[in-house]
């Protein structure tokens, strides 16, 4: 990690620091690291991409429609209605205290990103978020509970 390309495998005594971020790369990853990751494979594979794929479509599509359906005037849907040209997040554009809006929900336990100058960015997630987890989020979002 970080020893210069020119000498590294001329194996020296000390240890000839790369200058700048070069030194940062990894030429072989670290064994633990690679654990976790053939993990998160496993998963991936057992529950079948195409099977997250549509579940995707299902979940976000039910919150396009709870958001668009709420008669909520603080926020619109700028992500493409069309699920072919998304993934499983939306931006809602903020048209009022969307600051205060981003700060309710993440202090309902909500994890979703503010994009200056108004833009709310959520994704529910298909490996681990339920419809359930959608609908309250709709709830949260438009102040019910």
């Amino acid at each position: 990690w970080g020893h210069n390309v020119k000498t590294r495998f001329m194996m020296p005594e000390n240890f000839d620091v790369s200058e700048g971020v070069e030194g940062w790369q990894i030429s072989n990853p670290p064994i633990f690291q690679m654990a976790a990751l053939l993990a998160s494979l496993q998963i991936f594979d057992e529950a079948g991409i195409l099977n997250l794929r549509n579940k995707s479509i299902m979940l976000t599509g039910y919150l396009d429609w709870l958001i668009r359906n709420s008669n909520d005037n603080r926020v619109s849907i700028i992500t493409p209605e069309d699920k072919n040209q998304r993934g499983c997040q939306l931006s809602l554009r903020t048209f009022s205290e969307g600051k205060k809006l981003h700060q309710h929900l993440s202090e309902s336990g909500v994890i979703c990103d503010w994009r200056e100058p108004d833009v709310i960015r959520v994704a529910p997630v298909p490996l681990y978020n339920t419809f359930e987890d959608v609908y309250n989020f709709s709830q949260i979002l438009l102040n019910k509970i």
